[in-house]
């Protein structure tokens, strides 16, 4: 129930206070950078899962773990990553945009992408992945959110300066609260593979900032974009990836199920990476 159902309401209040700060502009504004937004997005949705499919060989992960590790992998960036890169004083509106754009097209490219990896990595013993259903799970529990979100903020815009803030926090307290439970929930689980997914989770998130970096670069783009596209490349909507791994989820009755444990870890080895990574670039 924790994760099932509660997981999945709060995501979907995360991604309502996601739309609050969106505007229809923040989609037609990569028009304004378009190489810049086109490396980030290449980055997250092409360049991630391949690093993925690759860590999870590399470390012979069993299969339902690889399968998490994917879902992890095709989750953009969410509110997390905006409040990151403004942090380390990367692009703002560079950031927004590349959440924005990135999180309608994980609509389409989560399920297709998880279909084909869970067919992949457990072959005959696969279960069926409902592509429709999954995908109009997110639409639900995502753009619907995020629409709501962008009308409030279109028409009622002072009372929407002054409840975002608060909106955000509760949203980022009832997440850590709701996994907090779920950990404390089914702990042997977590603890018994924190050795194997904690060094996995933490090189996925440091190869992708620094493949954001080498990209930026190579494209001759200023240091705040740079910023910026390194920490969307990297950073991914670990609550997302938890709410589809207990949709996909292949045992029921777990509190945390196995497709969720590599989100639950990388939820929490993020912040050993990305808060040093944040203080080093905004010192630049």
């Amino acid at each position: 129930m924790i994760v099932k159902i509660l997981l999945p309401i709060i995501l979907a209040f995360i991604m309502f206070s996601l739309g609050l700060g969106l505007k229809v502009n923040d989609f037609t504004r990569v028009l304004k950078f378009p190489i810049a937004f086109g490396a980030g997005l290449l980055n997250q949705v092409v360049l991630l899962p391949v690093i993925a499919l690759a860590l999870a060989h590399a470390f012979g992960l069993s299969d339902v773990f690889a399968v998490g590790l994917m879902i992890l992998a095709l989750c953009p960036g969410g509110v997390t990553s905006n409040i990151l890169a403004k942090m380390a004083g990367g692009n703002a509106p560079l950031s927004i945009s590349l959440t924005a754009v990135s999180s309608l097209l994980s609509i389409l490219t989560v399920p297709l992408i998880l279909a084909f990896s869970v067919k992949y990595f457990m072959g005959e013993t696969a279960p069926p992945v409902d592509v429709t259903r999954l995908g109009l799970t997110m639409f639900l529990i995502t753009a619907v959110p995020v629409a709501i979100g962008m009308v409030l903020t279109a028409n009622f815009p002072t009372l929407v300066d002054k409840i975002a803030p608060k909106v955000s926090r509760t949203a980022v307290g009832l997440f850590v609260i709701i996994i907090v439970a779920a950990l404390a929930k089914n702990w042997e689980v977590f603890s018994s593979n924190l050795g194997t997914l904690g060094p996995i989770a933490v090189l996925l998130n440091v190869v992708m900032l620094l493949l954001g970096l080498v990209s930026a670069k190579a494209l001759r783009l200023d240091k705040r974009d740079a910023t910026t596209i390194s920490i969307e490349s990297g950073v991914q909507n670990g609550t997302l990836a938890i709410a589809v791994g207990s949709i996909v989820a292949t045992v029921d009755g777990e509190i945390l199920p196995p497709e969720t444990v590599p989100a639950a870890v990388y939820s929490i080895t993020m912040y050993f990476v990305c808060v040093p990574f944040v203080f080093w670039r905004r010192n630049r």
